[in-house]
């Protein structure tokens, strides 16, 4: 990870703390021409791991985990991370692995972030 993709990760971290209560416990970005794909892992509360040990409340977890995070993401737009990057965020693209708790977000925007910062 080059600087700007670990100062990517703090953003995100940052926001996902400012808009869900917790980030990530580690995030680790690697910018591939247009994407920003984050893996992130130590995502879950407490209380998520508590309903994770139960069958049924793993669906809704991952529900919360996915979809809800890509309309927190259209809800409040994640303008500090499109300046950062001189870029627009276009899609958005959320999946976790409740069990170990392992996620994965691809953030698509309008520019090509790896030409603009992948040496740096």
């Amino acid at each position: 990870m080059n600087k700007y993709e670990a100062e990517f990760s703090n953003l995100v971290r940052a926001f996902r703390k400012r808009h869900m209560g917790k980030g990530p416990g580690h995030i680790r970005t690697t910018f591939c021409k247009r994407w920003a794909i984050c893996e992130m892992e130590g995502n879950l509360s407490p209380v998520e791991k508590f309903i994770a040990e139960h069958e049924e409340g793993k669906p809704m977890l991952r529900a919360a985990r996915t979809e809800m995070v890509k309309q927190m993401y259209r809800k409040h737009p994640p303008v500090e991370m499109e300046a950062f990057l001189g870029a627009k965020l276009v899609d958005l693209f959320v999946d976790i692995d409740i069990e170990k708790d392992f996620g994965m977000s691809v953030f698509v925007f309008d520019t090509d972030i790896e030409e603009k910062f992948g040496n740096g």
